[in-house]
């Protein structure tokens, strides 16, 4: 007779076998408090809200925009990836920016 909460699953990190609780508890844990370090170009840890001012001239691509070394870009927002970030300029929407062309102001 088996039972259905004695069920297991194939944990590709571990390579293991896990029970079925188990796996859904560390699925849940890593998800929620998961967050990524951005660092500019310098290694400075950037968070929402930063300024950040360009290092190198960036060609906008579609905006038919450059945009020059020294530009302060205000309020930039986290995207989650470690090395984009994402800002309102203006003229300019939607724009998102590699973190190792920008330095924290």
């Amino acid at each position: 007779m088996q039972d259905d909460d004695d069920s297991f699953v194939y944990d590709e990190a571990t390579g293991e076998w896990i029970s079925a609780a188990d796996a859904a508890a560390a699925t849940a844990g890593s998800s929620a408090g998961e967050m990524v370090e951005v660092r500019d170009s310098v290694g400075n840890l950037l968070a929402d809200g930063d300024q950040v001012t360009l290092i190198k001239d960036l060609t906008v691509k579609g905006a038919g925009q450059t945009l020059k070394r020294g530009t302060l870009i205000k309020s930039i927002r986290l995207t989650g990836d470690a090395q984009e970030i994402d800002c309102k300029f203006d003229g300019i929407k939607g724009l998102v920016l590699r973190a190792e062309f920008v330095r924290k102001r």
